[in-house]
């Protein structure tokens, strides 16, 4: 043993010096250098995350609830060391005083007590303008605090009274961070926060509010866990109740977060995957320049356990090497990521635990197990004739059973990497299918190629390139099926990175609606409309809304007690906004059925509700509309993105008005112009409307778009390289063969024009094969994963067929002239000794 490690060692040192493993490094470095980097911060992320929700909702747990939570929840909490909290928030006017203009408007009213919040820090200005800072204090008696729009859109001061109901309270500071505020609608409008002990006088609460309770607790993990599981039984037995978590308080968030998250998996799924095929390549490539070497050691008496033993010792050595420095790299980018994203976790990341680091070690050892050591493994059974004869002991395809294991455990490494069961099935079986299919369709090109170049009017370069490639049919396909993959995974990096941000574009682009309107009355609403067109508003939302609450399906009452799951119970137990509109809204997709204009009896549903009220098409739906029955039958079923800053709805009728008997008022979403106090002019001429201003909002989403596209741009570059040493690989594999063909050629008179023309244009040829089959393959997965793994509509050009048989011409040629350019520049003399040994 301690002989064929030595044996090992040595033959590493020496094939190190000699250059020729630099490829199989540079790829199991680079596979796992990717998958490390998204690993660490897919870590360190999600550890912030799970840090940071607390302080977003205020608490390490909150239960939310329509009415109070009942005093068994404060019992519980003290019982186990907790400290907790009750906060109110509710819809409400607010006024300023008659001696301010008497100017009113729509606020989110949260009322706090002593010791809000648990998680998290409230910060206040004494102004406007003014720089903030954290305070753990809240409103005192007789204060309330304010979201700076409030005061603009009021005209008031920092120290004017504001009437809340019976009271009139002194505005005392202007809040600028509120941890726990959430994303509800009511979240958008102006916030007004006052002592919980103020609540009463204002005499706002009546037994027909609609309060959102909030009952907060935090303190140690384990009584934290132990009080979690006990609200979560207790609010599934209880109408109206539940736990809430960062994920349902954040949507918008969340989605952008998940699709991005899936995108850096898929960037690093596609780096293992073309650094598979680059070690497959350059460890033939390996193999093949040593069955010389291998040979004289057979005669010179080594057994066949040795040469394998030391082969396997230098390349698991290799393997270890390399991974290690693929994680410090993966180390080192990571911190570029974090660069790029900080902000979307406020305070300092945690570090991440060893989970990243020892996958990617078995990434690399995996990676170069499988598909690096069965052809290096061939070279213990080269017999010792090879020495006087070159044609035996060449190369064969590896041991079926020993490549299935290697792809096998491969793959499930890959599948666990993904984090999206979806996603991975896609890439690697997609992949897997892909290269099967190139290997076919490359051998029917290799013999249609030979069959059509007829050598009496063909170029004498065209013939001599065709004689090259038909010459070694087998060397041909594995070049262009390793160059149609690696252009595969490129193309669909380009594919998907550009839908996928320009899907994200367009959900929030920076024209997106930064105004809310509603309760515009139906006798101002082709007034309202004017006054927008006329301060140069032209791309607006405008939907007639009605009140409605669901009563029947199919005939049968419905009622909250008919469903088990909680949310399903809360919507048959409140409200929906309708609408109407001949017109599909242009940003819902039909995902089922069909939308006819005009269609009376009609009713289109969101595919969400629909899902969770169990509703079909077909189903004939019957709603209360301020106290008249109306049915309707699903047609239609509509996919809205509730994060598109957009008017959409549950439930729409496909036709222009449902009848003057329904009460009806009217909602619009636009971009306001750049105009000083247009807000408050459109709330002074139409007094009767609630407007919400979301720009702070919309400015969060976009900049957290930006940050996250910055990070996709920036791996997406990472894996080019990878798929750039996979087109060397490919291109290099054959070096020697083509030397020696070359050397011949020479040595009967070939001129180095013509070879090279020969060489470019077998390259060229192979490119041309392994782009078209590329783009093809690309455009079909590319389908697959936008449409089942990353949900967004796919818009995939006949353009990229063409675009990817180019490009794959030009990399190879460029691939060629890097990697062969010493094969054409030899000397005669070195080439001849060369063919002779």
């Amino acid at each position: 043993m301690q002989s064929i490690l030595r044996l090992g060692l040595r033959t590493l040192l020496r094939d190190l010096r000699a250059g020729e493993l630099r490829l199989v490094i540079v790829a199991v470095t680079l596979a796992v250098a990717a998958m490390a980097a998204v690993g660490f911060f897919a870590d360190r992320l999600q550890g912030g995350l799970a840090r940071d929700a607390r302080q977003l909702l205020g608490g390490d747990v909150v239960v939310a609830s329509d009415n109070p939570a009942p005093e068994a929840f404060a019992q519980q909490a003290r019982s186990l060391g907790l400290a907790s909290v009750v906060t109110a928030t509710f819809p409400t006017m607010a006024r300023a005083s008659d001696a301010q203009g008497g100017a009113s408007r729509l606020v989110a009213l949260k009322a706090v007590p002593a010791g809000y919040p648990l998680r998290g820090q409230l910060t206040v200005a004494p102004g406007p303008q003014a720089p903030g800072s954290a305070v753990r204090d809240i409103p005192p008696r007789g204060q309330v605090w304010v979201d700076a729009s409030l005061l603009e859109a009021l005209g008031l001061s920092v120290g004017d009274p504001l009437q809340l109901g019976d009271s009139l309270l002194r505005i005392g500071k202007v809040i600028q961070l509120e941890p726990d505020r959430g994303a509800g609608f009511m979240s958008f409008a102006p916030r007004v926060m006052l002592n919980a002990a103020d609540l009463a006088a204002t005499h706002l609460v009546q037994p027909a509010s609609r309060i959102s309770w909030r009952f907060a607790v935090a303190g140690p993990d384990k009584a934290v866990a132990t009080f979690t599981r006990w609200a979560d039984a207790q609010a599934s037995q209880t109408r109206g109740m539940r736990v809430e978590s960062f994920e349902t308080g954040r949507p918008e968030m969340k989605q952008t977060l998940d699709r991005a998250g899936k995108f850096l998996n898929l960037v690093a799924l596609l780096s293992a995957l073309l650094s598979a095929v680059a070690v497959s390549l350059a460890a033939r490539g390996f193999a093949a320049s040593h069955l010389d070497d291998c040979a004289m050691l057979r005669v010179l008496g080594q057994s066949q356990r040795r040469i394998a033993g030391a082969y396997t010792v230098e390349f698991a050595v290799v393997g270890l090497a390399a991974s290690l420095l693929g994680v410090a790299l993966g180390w080192g980018l990571h911190f570029i990521f974090v660069w790029m994203l900080s902000g979307l976790v406020e305070t300092a990341l945690p570090a991440p635990g060893p989970g990243p680091a020892l996958f990617g070690l078995g990434m690399g050892l995996t990676l170069l197990g499988a598909f690096g050591l069965p052809p290096v493994l061939q070279l213990a059974q080269v017999p010792p004739l090879r020495v006087i004869r070159r044609d035996v002991g060449n190369l064969k395809p590896a041991s079926l059973a020993v490549l299935g294991v290697g792809v096998a455990g491969f793959a499930a490494l890959l599948l666990g990497a993904s984090s999206d069961l979806t996603l991975g099935l896609i890439a690697v079986g997609g992949f897997a299918g892909a290269v099967v299919l190139f290997a076919l369709l490359s051998w029917v090109a290799v013999k249609l190629l030979r069959a059509s170049v007829h050598e009496d009017t063909a170029p004498r370069w065209l013939v001599l390139a065709t004689r090259q490639v038909s010459a070694r049919p087998v060397y041909a396909v594995v070049q262009s099926s390793a160059l149609a993959v690696g252009l595969l995974a490129l193309v669909l990096l380009v594919l998907l990175r550009t839908d996928l941000i320009s899907t994200w574009r367009q959900a929030t682009p920076a024209d997106a609606p930064n105004r809310f309107v509603i309760n515009v009355m139906p006798d101002q609403d082709a007034d309202f409309q004017k006054t927008l067109r006329d301060a140069g508003v032209r791309n607006y939302d405008w939907y007639p809304m009605i009140r409605g609450r669901l009563v029947a399906v199919n005939g049968h009452p419905v009622s909250p007690d008919d469903y088990a799951d909680d949310r399903a119970k809360r919507l048959v137990d409140r409200e929906f906004n309708l609408s109407n509109s001949a017109t599909r809204p242009p940003h819902n997709e039909i995902t089922a059925g069909r939308w006819m204009p005009g269609e009376a009896g009609a009713i289109s549903l969101e595919q969400g509700l629909a899902n969770t009220l169990g509703l079909k098409l077909g189903d004939v739906l019957r709603f209360d509309i301020g106290g008249q029955q109306k049915e309707a039958r699903i047609t239609s079923l509509r996919k809205v993105d509730w994060s598109s800053m957009r008017a959409n709805f549950f439930a729409m009728y496909p036709v222009d008005s449902l009848g003057d008997e329904l009460p009806v008022t009217y909602m619009g979403a636009f971009r306001a112009p750049a105009q000083k106090g247009f807000d408050n002019a459109l709330v002074r001429r139409f007094p009767n409307i609630t407007e919400v201003d979301m720009t702070l909002t919309l400015n969060q989403v976009q900049g957290v778009l930006d940050k996250v596209i910055r990070a996709v741009e920036f791996l997406f570059g990472f894996t080019l390289a990878a798929g750039l040493v996979v087109l060397f690989a490919a291109v290099t594999a054959t070096r020697e063969e083509r030397a020696r063909e070359f050397a011949i050629m020479r040595a009967v008179g070939a001129g180095s024009a013509l070879l090279r023309q020969v060489q470019r244009a077998e390259l060229a040829g192979v490119g041309l094969l392994a782009g078209l089959l590329a783009s093809l393959a690309a455009t079909a997965v590319g389908w697959a994963m936008a449409r089942y793994a990353f949900d967004f509509e796919w818009t995939g050009s006949p353009w990229v067929v063409l675009a990817g048989t180019l490009c794959g011409a030009l990399l190879a040629l460029a691939a060629g002239w890097w990697g062969l350019r010493d094969v054409l520049r030899r000397p005669v003399v070195e080439t001849l000794r060369r063919v002779a040994e």
